[in-house]
């Protein structure tokens, strides 16, 4: 297994435990994260630092959804560029509503540093659940 995937594999398991000091301690100081266009998320991108994608991203999912998840079935590396292929989950907090898109990931990496993200999703449902 390579190292690129083993970081990023590393993140989806701190991701799944709710060890969010792992996963953002992954991130440089300067990633460049972008999420979907389209999703409600995309208004903050590019989002460019750890604080922002903690802030901007995961804080705003987890005061939406119980139970978020994103769940890789798929893991694929090629040098410092790992790709994830898998699916979102969760139960939308007022409605009950259930999220389950999937998803592709791009990562780059600098040797264990994250240092930018694309996030490809099915953002119609992101958007009906979070408007």
């Amino acid at each position: 297994m390579s190292q690129a995937r083993e970081v990023i594999q590393s993140l989806y398991d701190a991701f799944g435990r709710g060890d969010a000091g792992f996963v953002l301690g992954l991130m440089a100081d300067d990633i460049h994260w972008m999420e979907a266009e389209g999703s409600p998320m995309a208004s903050g991108n590019p989002y460019a630092s750890p604080q922002q994608v903690g802030e901007g991203v995961f804080g705003r999912l987890l005061s939406v959804f119980d139970d978020f998840a994103a769940v890789p079935s798929e893991i694929l590396a090629e040098g410092d560029r790992v790709v994830a292929f898998g699916r979102y989950s969760g139960v939308h907090k007022e409605s009950g509503e259930k999220l389950d898109a999937p998803f592709v990931h791009s990562w780059t990496l600098d040797g264990e540093t994250i240092t930018a993200f694309q996030q490809y999703t099915d953002t119609e449902q992101h958007v009906r659940l979070m408007g």
